[in-house]
């Protein structure tokens, strides 16, 4: 009789999966990721709200929950303020942490998108030299002695030092580039305008000193304050701030397209030149108005996409919400722990500088090169 033999170990066929399963499994993994995009977003805008009562209770005068509670709802209901706490919550230190979000959030969400658009981990806001032509138009404001004739005089010099510095970048790339606008163009055309931005800078500044209050004044602008912010402010950094972010977040699949490289995101349909003046242009007014309204603040634009690109990926349509939240409790946070320093109230960008720099670093080493952003 024939015996039956077993198949021996090794000569086992493996069924190839059917195009129904890959397309399954291929859902199953998008749902995953989607539910991963979507609690970390709803974390943070948890931790966000905490972190903004967080900056009503602290400050040289703690108030307790009750107390800004009721601030708020006497704010909101219309009635008149019951004490100066009230006077403290709703004018001082809310306008101050709105600032701080609005600010914070712009600056990541600038970064992600520069970082994304130029395919460089190492970009930030202020790789076209926008920041540093903001702070050169206001430290000639305050120079001049016209910072303090109102309240918007500073801001709208800022405003109109990073704005000229656009206009100049971009008729430089343009000529050189023989009417296109190039990446790699504009981003050496940007490092030397900055460069000379930052000479002239110092320039006005030597010259300020030998007036100890306009010296004194240029210096700690120059390191990215928060304090005495009002509402004024919010009116005026807002408007710009959301819709230069607005913009950015229109772009958001395009963006994702530009991280195959300028020929494959061509090659899907996407008018590079095109998306790549708008991008720029919204990053520029977003950081024009963010450092008008708050000073120069350093490492947000770095380092905050790194953190949200580590944890939901380099899809644009994630990370820049993501980004806008992350950046605004970085700052926020940040803010806070200007203020509670027992010493007097140190400046908001030496505090982002401090941690920003180690906490790079350490994202640097860990990846132990220095790549893409895909």
């Amino acid at each position: 009789m024939p015996s039956e033999t077993a198949p021996t170990a090794g000569t086992e066929t493996r069924r190839a999966p059917t195009t129904t399963e890959t397309e399954g499994a291929r859902r199953s993994v998008a749902r995953g990721i989607a539910r991963t995009r979507l609690a970390v977003g709803l974390g943070l805008a948890v931790v966000v709200a905490a972190a903004v009562v967080i900056a009503l209770l602290v400050g040289p005068t703690r108030l307790s929950i009750g107390e800004v509670v009721g601030a708020l709802g006497r704010r909101l209901s219309g009635r008149e303020a019951a004490s100066w706490r009230d006077t403290v919550v709703v004018s001082v230190r809310l306008p101050r942490a709105l600032v701080a979000l609005l600010v914070g959030g712009g600056f990541a969400v600038a970064g992600a998108a520069l970082q994304g658009l130029f395919r460089n981990p190492l970009a930030d806001p202020g790789v076209l030299g926008v920041s540093s032509g903001a702070s050169l138009g206001a430290v000639v404001a305050i120079s001049a002695g016209i910072a303090g004739h109102a309240i918007w005089t500073l801001p709208f010099a800022a405003f109109a030092g990073a704005a000229a510095d656009v206009l100049l970048v971009f008729a430089i790339a343009a000529r050189r580039g023989r009417g296109r606008l190039f990446s790699g163009t504009l981003l050496l055309v940007g490092v030397a305008v900055g460069a000379l931005n930052v000479s002239l800078t110092t320039f006005v500044l030597s010259a300020a000193l030998a007036r100890y209050d306009a010296g004194r004044q240029i210096v700690y602008w120059l390191l990215g304050a928060l304090e005495a912010r009002t509402w004024d402010h919010v009116l005026l950094g807002a408007p710009a701030v959301l819709l230069g972010v607005a913009i950015i977040n229109a772009h958001a699949r395009e963006l994702d397209a530009l991280l195959l490289g300028e020929m494959g995101a061509a090659s899907v349909g996407v008018d590079v030149a095109r998306v790549r003046l708008r991008v720029v242009l919204a990053s520029a007014l977003v950081v024009g108005a963010s450092v008008a309204v708050a000073g120069p603040i350093g490492f947000v634009g770095l380092l905050v996409p790194h953190l949200i690109r580590l944890v939901v990926g380099s899809a644009h349509r994630a990370l820049l919400p993501l980004a806008f939240l992350g950046g605004g409790l970085f700052l926020l946070l940040a803010d806070v722990v200007a203020r509670t320093i027992p010493a007097r109230e140190i400046p908001v960008g030496v505090v982002t500088a401090a941690i920003g720099a180690p906490a790079f670093l350490i994202l640097l080493l860990r990846r132990r090169t220095v790549g893409t952003v895909a």
